[in-house]
Order: C-alpha cells, then sequence, then structure tokens
C-alpha cells in the first residue's frame, strides 16, 4: 500500500496536470463526479486537489490580475457586513473566488481596513432625535406536564 505509484502529488501543479485536467477530463466529461477525475485523467492527485484546482484557478470565467479599486471598496464593504463568509462576498463579485477574495484579505486588506472602517464609523456616527424605545422581550417559558412514573402509577409533575 506504501509503494511508490500508490502515493499521491503534493504541492505545486504543473502546466501539463493543468492540461491534462483541462482537456483529458473536463473537457469530455464536465464537471462533477471528481470521485472518477484522477483516474479518468490518469493524475497522481486525489479528488479533492482536482477538484479545488479547477474550481479556484481553470475555470473559464475566472478574473485574473490586480483588483479594482471598485472591488477592494466592495471587499471591504462586504467583509464589514458579513465578515469572513467569502463564498457570499465572492457571489457579489463577478469572476472571482472565494479563495482569491480571502487570500486578497488575509494578505492585503485586514491590517487596512480597521482604521478605515473607524474612520468611517466616526464620521457616520449620528445622535438620534427621538429617545430610545424600549422593547419588551418576551422569553418562553417551559411547559409544564403531568407524567405517570412507570411501575407505581403515581402521577407526578415534570418539566420538558
Amino acid at each position: 500500500m506504501n509503494s511508490e505509484s500508490s502515493k499521491v502529488s503534493k504541492g505545486r501543479w504543473t502546466d501539463e496536470e493543468d492540461d491534462i485536467l483541462l482537456r483529458a477530463c473536463i473537457d469530455k466529461y464536465g464537471e462533477g463526479k471528481w470521485h472518477q477525475v484522477p483516474k479518468r485523467a490518469g493524475l497522481n492527485r486525489c479528488r479533492k486537489s482536482c477538484r479545488l484546482r479547477w474550481l479556484n484557478y481553470l475555470r473559464a470565467h475566472i478574473k485574473r490580475g490586480n483588483f479594482s479599486s471598485d472591488e477592494v471598496d466592495l471587499i471591504l464593504r462586504l467583509h464589514a457586513l458579513l465578515g469572513n463568509r467569502w463564498s457570499l462576498i465572492a457571489g457579489r463579485l463577478p469572476g472571482r473566488t472565494a479563495n482569491e477574495i480571502k487570500n486578497y484579505w488575509n494578505s492585503n486588506l485586514s491590517r487596512k481596513s480597521k482604521p478605515r472602517l473607524e474612520l468611517q464609523d466616526k464620521k457616520n456616527l449620528t445622535i438620534p432625535s427621538t429617545t430610545p424605545v424600549k422593547i419588551e422581550v418576551y422569553k418562553p417559558q417551559p411547559r409544564s406536564f403531568l407524567v405517570e412514573r412507570r411501575g407505581l402509577g403515581q402521577l407526578r409533575k415534570t418539566r420538558s
């Protein structure tokens, strides 16, 4: 089981592997059934690696290159709203993957965003003109039931 032929390749993908994955498998069979991809393509990679390589790097509609200032601004705003939910943020940036946005955030924006967001918060600070309204919160109360204790024929009040 530990023979050299059964070991899965790790690390950087080669251009040849990309071509094999793209041509031999995705173009011929389409996306999906990732458990069959390494066998069909003859790659010595695991299915998860093949899937992630396709989704994050090889798909045709993926946008390459630097982020525009509009994209950066949108990432900052969406991150303030959604947090680290990269797939939701990527859904609003056509052509960008969640992985690419996460990597860009962690390498370029995470340190810059705090001071910028704090400035925006100070600018947007307004004093409400009306007094705050007290909102009553109703907490659910547990119900009480009469339960018969088995074998004793006695009724007992319990909470559930």
